[in-house]
C-alpha cells in the first residue's frame, strides 16, 4: 500500500515552507469568488499574471494544449510550488480522467467488491469508502491484535455493518443524532435477517460475511471516551478524561469539512447555534488526552485541552503566518478532480460562479448589509438566462424579484468576464491541496511530538471521494507489550 511517510525533520521543513507559501498568497485563498466584482479581485492579481491568463480556453486552465504566450516566472513558480508542497492525491500510477474506480468497472452504481447487503441504501461513493476503509481497519486490527473497534460519528452505520457483519469485528458505533441511530438500528436488523437467510441457504454459512456480533450503537458519550476509527473529526461533548487509555491500540482518521475545525480565532466551528461561522460542534478525537501517552509536552497538552482542531502541534503553532482562515479551509474541501473535468469539457456549469458574483453585486448595491448572504441553490442555474436566475435568487433572499437589472449594459459586461472568474477560482483551487496538506501535516507532527508514529494513506479514489486521505497511527509500544 502506498503511504506518505516523512522524517521528523522533513515534516517540520514542509510545514515551514507551506506556511510561507500560503501566507504569500493569502489574498487569493481568503477571497470569496462571489465578490469577484464587488472586491475587484481580478485587479488584485499581478499585471503580468492577468496578461498571461486572460483569454485562455477552459481546457488550458488545467494544463491541456499549449499556452499562447510565455508565462511570467512568478506564475510558473506559483503553480510548481503549489504542486510540489502538496501531498500526492493518488496511490501509484495515475489513472486517466474519468476512469471508474476498480470497484465499478462492471457497474457504475454497484461495487463488484462489496456484498449486496452492504450496498443496500448506500451510494457508490460510500460503497467505495466503506470497503476501502473497512479493509484498512481490519488490517490495523490484525497488526495490533485487536478485535474491538469504536466508530465515532457512525451516521447510519454503513461502515459499522461492514466491519461487524462483513469482517467479524466487535464494533461500538457512536453518533450524536438520534434519528441516524434509529435508522442505523433498523438497517442492522434488516442486514441481520438477510444474513440469517443466507446462512440457511448455504447450509449454515454465508459466502457474503464472516458474521461478527451486531454493532452496538451509542447515542451520546459520557464523561469518558474510547474512540478508535472515526470517519470524521469528532469527539464527545463531555469533559475530556485525564486518564490514559491502555486499551487503545490504533486510530484511523478520515478528515473532511476543514472549515468546521476549531481554531483560536474561532473556538467554535461553523453551524447552527453559534456566532458567525461558529457553533457547538463535536471535537476532534486526536485532541483527547486519553489517546496520547503520558509524556505529552506542555505546549501540546495545552492545545489538546483547548480542543483546537488547528493548529494542534507545538511546531506549527510556533510558525509565523500559520493561521488558516475559514475561507481557506473551506476551499480545501472542494472536489478538485470534478472541477478539472468541467474545465476539460468546457462545461456550462462553469458559468455559475459568474452568475453568483453578478448577483452579489446587485444584492449588495440594494442592501449593503446583505453582503455574502446565503442564496438557496437554484436548480440548473447554468441553463437559465441570467435575468431569470437573478429574479429567482433575489426572491430567495427576500428582495423583490422585480428589482431592475439596470443598466443592462453593465450586467452584460460582468457576464462577459466569465473567463476571468473561472481563472481566479482556478488559482484559488490550486492552493486548496496545499491548505489540506498543512492541516494534515499538523496532525502528523502533533502525534509525532507525543511519541506516536503515524502515516498518511491516499486511500480512496479522489474522483469518487475528494477527501481521500486517511491518517493511520498505532501505539507500537503497547503492541510489543501484548506479544
Amino acid at each position: 500500500m502506498f503511504t506518505i511517510t516523512l522524517s521528523w525533520q522533513n515534516q517540520r521543513d514542509l510545514a515551514a515552507n507551506l506556511t510561507k507559501f500560503l501566507s504569500k498568497y493569502k489574498y487569493i485563498s481568503d477571497s470569496y469568488i462571489i465578490e469577484f466584482f464587488t472586491e475587484e479581485l481580478w485587479e488584485k492579481l499581478p499585471a503580468s499574471w492577468r496578461e498571461a491568463l486572460c483569454g485562455l480556453s477552459f481546457p488550458q486552465h488545467c494544463g491541456h494544449y499549449r499556452y499562447p504566450s510565455v508565462w511570467p516566472l512568478s506564475l510558473l513558480a506559483f503553480r510548481a510550488t503549489a504542486h510540489a508542497l502538496s501531498f500526492p492525491r493518488r496511490a501509484g500510477q495515475q489513472s486517466g480522467a474519468g476512469d471508474p474506480a476498480e470497484d465499478f468497472l462492471e457497474n457504475h452504481s454497484q461495487s463488484s467488491m462489496l456484498g449486496h447487503i452492504f450496498r443496500k441504501h448506500v451510494k457508490p461513493k460510500k460503497q467505495h469508502e466503506i470497503r476501502k476503509l473497512g479493509t484498512l481497519v481490519k488490517q490495523l486490527c490484525d497488526q495490533t491484535n485487536c478485535e474491538a473497534v469504536v466508530d465515532v460519528g457512525s451516521g447510519q452505520g454503513h461502515l459499522t455493518r461492514f466491519l461487524s457483519f462483513g469482517l467479524g469485528l466487535s464494533v461500538t458505533a457512536i453518533e450524536a443524532d438520534r434519528k441516524l441511530v434509529t435508522m442505523a438500528t433498523k438497517f442492522d436488523e434488516s442486514s441481520y435477517w438477510t444474513l440469517e437467510k443466507e446462512k440457511h441457504r448455504w447450509n449454515g454459512s454465508s459466502h457474503l460475511c464472516v458474521a461478527g456480533p451486531s454493532p452496538h450503537h451509542v447515542v451520546r458519550l459520557g464523561p469518558t471516551l474510547l474512540y478508535g476509527w472515526p470517519r470524521v473529526p469528532v469527539a464527545h461533548t463531555g469533559k475530556p478524561s485525564e486518564s490514559q487509555c491502555p486499551h487503545m491500540r490504533g486510530i484511523t482518521s478520515v478528515a473532511c469539512c476543514y472549515m468546521k475545525i476549531t481554531t483560536r480565532e474561532c473556538p467554535k466551528p461553523p453551524g447552527p447555534g453559534g456566532g458567525p461561522h461558529c457553533s457547538s460542534a463535536p471535537r476532534d478525537p486526536l485532541t483527547h488526552p486519553s489517546w496520547l501517552p503520558p509524556t505529552m509536552g506542555t505546549a501540546t497538552l495545552a492545545a489538546a485541552q483547548a480542543n483546537l482542531g488547528y493548529p494542534m502541534s507545538a511546531w506549527v503553532q510556533g510558525l509565523p503566518g500559520h493561521g488558516l482562515s475559514y475561507k481557506a479551509r473551506e476551499g480545501a474541501c472542494h472536489a478538485i478532480e470534478d472541477y478539472m473535468q468541467r474545465l476539460r469539457e468546457e462545461s456550462r456549469l462553469l458559468r455559475t460562479h459568474c452568475y453568483r458574483a453578478t448577483l452579489e453585486t446587485l444584492i449588495t448595491e440594494a442592501k449593503p448589509e446583505m453582503r455574502r448572504v446565503g442564496v438557496q441553490t437554484i436548480k440548473k442555474a447554468h441553463l437559465l438566462p441570467f435575468a431569470e436566475y437573478a429574479h429567482l435568487g433575489l426572491a430567495r433572499v427576500g428582495l423583490p424579484a422585480s428589482l431592475p437589472l439596470e443598466p443592462a449594459g453593465r450586467v452584460e459586461a460582468m457576464l462577459e468576464q466569465e473567463g476571468r472568474v473561472v481563472v481566479y477560482f482556478s488559482l484559488a483551487l490550486l492552493l486548496a491541496p496545499a491548505v489540506e496538506t498543512l492541516v494534515l501535516l499538523d496532525r502528523i507532527i502533533y502525534l509525532q511530538e507525543n511519541g506516536v508514529k503515524s502515516t498518511l494513506v491516499p486511500l480512496f479514489d479522489p474522483e469518487l471521494s475528494p477527501r481521500n486521505f486517511v491518517l493511520v497511527a498505532m501505539k507500537t509500544g503497547m503492541v510489543e507489550q501484548q506479544k
